[in-house]
């Protein structure tokens, strides 16, 4: 049986799965269930994330959507031509991505927003079963050290071989060619540990080697 990519049912996690069902109750209106991989299916550049934020893509549905970390990413998408909208607001809003995808290393919202090792590893497999749907030369973009770390254990990589840091390019065994940055949390973006420009600066990186 092949590996899905996605499960909207899915319980591997029981801290997970009991902290959603709190989430719920609490917030009735909100998603608060696994969040899907949004945009093309067969994309240039996918983008990784870290996780669903609790009232961001967690009661949207949408990564990256309703929250701080997503007004410089989709305003980014949409300045280097991958996205028809420079705003993510719901999943009704008529907003579409171009040549690009963009998943979670982790689908469910953890809490605190942090994942524990043990529910990382669980979600690889949805991860390594996209990652494994990818054409050679498509470009990755992770967004943080666990982001990129997942990456690497779903391509049965070593982390000492593809160390993290913002702004590097990494042409991987299987073709694909990994691009890695600081997250755009609201922690990185205030602190001025990511600014736009920087950000700016691995989208060009990015655009140039998809256009070439």
């Amino acid at each position: 049986m092949t590996q899905p990519t996605f499960d909207i049912d899915c319980t591997r996690c029981p801290r997970l799965a009991s902290f959603l069902i709190d989430v719920k109750k609490d917030f009735p209106k909100y998603h608060a269930r696994p969040v899907e991989p949004f945009g093309v299916a067969n994309p240039k550049l996918l983008i990784v994330g870290l996780a669903p934020g609790k009232h961001g893509a967690n009661a949207t549905g949408r990564p990256f959507t309703g929250d701080h970390a997503g007004i410089i990413l989709y305003e980014t998408l949409y300045k280097f031509g991958f996205s028809n909208k420079p705003e993510s607001v719901s999943r009704s809003d008529g907003l579409k991505l171009k040549q690009c995808r963009i998943t979670n290393a982790v689908k469910c919202l953890p809490p605190e927003n942090k994942p524990i090792g043990s529910e990382i590893k669980n979600c690889n497999a949805f991860l390594a079963a996209e990652l494994a749907g990818l054409k050679k030369n498509t470009s990755l973009l992770v967004l943080g050290g666990v982001a990129h770390n997942s990456v690497l254990s779903a391509l049965d990589l070593k982390k000492k071989d593809y160390p993290f840091g913002h702004g590097k390019k990494y042409k991987l065994p299987n073709g694909l060619v990994l691009f890695t940055s600081y997250h755009c949390s609201r922690y990185n973006t205030q602190t001025k540990r990511l600014t736009e420009a920087s950000f700016h600066k691995v989208f060009k990186t990015i655009r140039k080697h998809i256009d070439s």
